[in-house]
């Protein structure tokens, strides 16, 4: 492997990348977990979107069985979930008729994040404990914006912002929207980061099995997955990561988060998945 350089008796680096893909990106933490299992440490984290969101939560120093434990207690109680989205409101439901700018259909992404990320995920990139990049999409510019210093919570909450769903997020002069739309798998700014480059996908998915015409919401969200899943099959035609993992979360829904126990229990087989791979990679580059 060309990444390798000197690697002497040192172990070699492992690099992770956490996709978009909504609630299917719950199974994020059952990837973590499995390098946790593994005593493997990412050298580098790069997330779009919902994987911008867990994998800044594990960068800030969290074990990936806390983060779990912290995502099935914070969406456990459908009021208390439903409260803080009414508290992260853009504006109030009079604002349709006042014609203000308030829209209380969107949610601002940064309140949300203050309101469900876990303690002690710090405000800049550089507190982190492990370095990240986070990717999110410039709506002015039409291009990537890739960040790597600076406040991590407006970048965090641009990546995330999904159109229809989140306003935008201003950050330095930029406009932010869901990453997704430009790279929803980023791993390709992790290959001269680390020897092995993982990459895990939630976008990829087969046939629908709803047999009925879908709600103009679902058609909407269901659009984004589908450009998604090009976007991210042309990538790695192009180039793959080392490792590329997909979780069997497919039958999960963009805002099916209500089901992350199922989507969590649905993503256990990785486990065995990621070890077995990352054991035949380090094989390979002990052989090199």
């Amino acid at each position: 492997m060309d990444r390798v350089r000197d690697a002497g008796d040192r172990r070699p680096s492992v690099a992770i990348a956490l996709g978009s893909g909504g609630a299917r990106g719950i199974a994020h933490v059952v990837a973590l977990e499995a390098l946790d299992e593994m005593g493997l440490r990412p050298s580098v984290i790069a997330g779009t979107s919902m994987g911008a969101v867990i994998g800044a939560a594990y960068a800030a120093g969290m074990e990936a069985r806390d983060i779990r434990a912290h995502v099935l207690r914070v969406l456990r109680t459908r009021s208390n979930v439903l409260g803080k989205l009414l508290r992260a409101r853009v504006g109030r439901f009079a604002d349709l008729l006042l014609r203000g700018r308030g829209n209380p259909v969107l949610l601002d992404p940064e309140i949300l994040l203050e309101l469900f990320w876990p303690r002690g995920v710090p405000e800049l990139f550089e507190d982190l404990a492990i370095p990240t990049i986070i990717v999110a999409t410039d709506y002015t510019t039409r291009s990537e914006a890739v960040f790597r210093e600076g406040s991590l919570s407006a970048a965090v909450a641009g990546s995330m912002a999904i159109p229809g769903l989140f306003r935008s997020v201003e950050n330095k002069g930029s406009l932010l929207i869901d990453g997704g739309a430009v790279n929803p798998l980023p791993y390709d700014h992790l290959f001269d980061l680390a020897d092995i480059v993982i990459a895990v996908d939630v976008t990829f998915g087969g046939r629908s099995r709803k047999r009925r015409a879908p709600t103009p919401l679902e058609s909407m969200f269901g659009a984004a997955q589908i450009m998604q899943g090009a976007i991210t099959a042309q990538k790695i035609k192009r180039r793959p990561p080392d490792i590329l993992i997909r979780p069997r979360v497919e039958q999960f829904g963009l805002l099916d988060f209500f089901k992350s126990g199922q989507i969590l229990r649905a993503a256990e087989g990785v486990k065995d998945e990621m070890r077995a791979a990352i054991t035949a990679q380090l094989e390979t580059i002990r052989r090199s």
